[in-house]
């Protein structure tokens, strides 16, 4: 039997995709220079600056599959001391940045042991670009140059962050 032209136009129905960015959005954001006016005709050397970042994931509502996920950076920039190294005063801080960059993600058909990792690594490296943009625009146009995160190994934070967690398991056994 062959099929009529009618057949070939009707398509079979699509299955949900996996893992669906509903939303991105700034959650929190935060830029000081708690010096300013004066760091910016005393700041003679680059700034040190030392990143922090977390990935936060909870379920929004029981019983459904839709997650927020939180990229949480904190960027503190020191004045450099004769070594190279952050000087030790808070005076001598140059700006701090903090951001909270989030996403509301829908998981369909993921088996439960999958979860945690879709959460923790899938879904930071696909909100990561957008806040690696954010903080280097806050901190050019604050004054000073941009802050450019290297790529992140968000399977390395996931399993470091997991050892971690065991260990304390095991610590309190």
């Amino acid at each position: 039997m062959s099929e009529t032209s009618e057949d070939a136009l009707v398509a079979p129905p699509l299955a949900a995709p996996p893992l669906l960015v509903n939303v991105q959005y700034v959650k929190d954001l935060s830029f000081e220079v708690p010096n300013a006016p004066a760091i910016y005709s005393t700041l003679r050397a680059a700034p040190r600056v030392d990143i922090n970042l977390d990935v936060q994931a909870r379920r929004i509502q029981d019983g459904q599959d839709v997650y927020e996920v939180v990229l949480v950076i904190r960027a503190e920039a020191a004045e450099p001391n004769q070594n190279g190294a952050a000087a030790p005063e808070a005076a001598a801080r140059v700006f701090l940045a903090e951001l909270s960059y989030g996403g509301i993600f829908t998981l369909t058909g993921i088996p439960e042991n999958a979860v945690e990792p879709v959460l923790l690594v899938e879904c930071p490296r696909l909100l990561f670009p957008f806040a690696r943009n954010i903080l280097a625009d806050v901190t050019r146009e604050g004054g000073f140059p941009p802050v450019l995160l290297q790529p992140i190994d968000f399977v390395a934070l996931w399993q470091a962050r997991r050892a971690q967690t065991e260990a304390g398991v095991v610590a309190q056994a």
